[in-house]
């Protein structure tokens, strides 16, 4: 969340929904890509792929 600069590259590769954009801040002031209660993680690591500053981590249960 705190290295996240909300430029949306998750969001947008993620073929499930399971990310979306935050309404909150991060401490920087960007709004957070977070996940998203409606979607469907398959851990499939897309979002990791794309993310420029390697911000988000995926845990597979």
């Amino acid at each position: 969340m705190e290295k996240c600069k909300g430029c949306g590259l998750c969001v947008h590769f993620c073929k499930k929904d399971a990310l979306r954009i935050s309404e909150e801040l991060n401490s920087h002031g960007y709004h957070y890509a977070e996940a998203n209660p409606g979607g469907e993680c398959t851990a499939c690591m897309m979002c990791t792929l794309v993310c420029p500053d390697l911000a988000i981590e995926v845990y597979h249960e």
